[in-house]
């Protein structure tokens, strides 16, 4: 079997586990949720087929649905986030830079552009996320406080996560 299905399956399991194991149960002050498992989405390797892509944020979605008893909201906001992906790394990566960097990671695209990927495309997934879930003009300001927090929480994780697994060899 190919190393890096084998690392993205366990991937798959491993943030599924920590978002509804661990993380479902932290929130701050009600405002603040951290999703984490979005990672999946955004660690998947650049060759990766859009069909594939779209098909596993659908697949993570989903399953994040089911255990937090949401009717396809997790699964909206992670094609969502697959979406702006697609358009995110067409934007900003050389084509011809796949063959050096196989995936998007702290240690192999450099503090910045990781930085902004992930400002940016978490942001996208929770606009949606927590848009869906109020789907009302009258809770506005809760909504965007919830966005905010949220985003903040769920960036912070998701770069603290990279700077623990980041390996400085693999540095060009």
């Amino acid at each position: 079997m190919n190393r890096a299905l084998i690392i993205n399956v366990l991937r798959f399991f491993l943030l599924i586990f920590l978002q509804v194991f661990l993380l479902k149960n932290i929130t701050v002050y009600n405002l603040s949720v951290p999703y984490f498992y979005i990672l999946f989405i955004l660690l998947l390797p650049f060759e990766t087929n859009n069909f594939v892509l779209f098909l596993l944020s659908f697949l993570i979605g989903i399953t994040i649905d089911a255990f937090y008893d949401s009717p396809g909201l997790h699964a909206s906001s992670c094609v969502l986030l697959a979406f702006v992906r697609i358009i995110f790394i067409n934007l900003t990566v050389h084509k011809e830079g796949f063959d050096n960097e196989p995936e998007p990671s702290l240690s192999l695209m450099g503090i910045r552009w990781f930085f902004t990927y992930v400002l940016v495309l978490t942001f996208a997934h929770h606009f949606i996320l927590f848009t869906l879930e109020s789907f009302s003009f009258s809770k506005l300001p809760y909504t965007l406080s919830r966005l905010f927090f949220s985003w903040i929480f769920t960036v912070f994780l998701i770069l603290l996560s990279g700077f623990l697994f980041f390996r400085s060899k693999d540095r060009k």
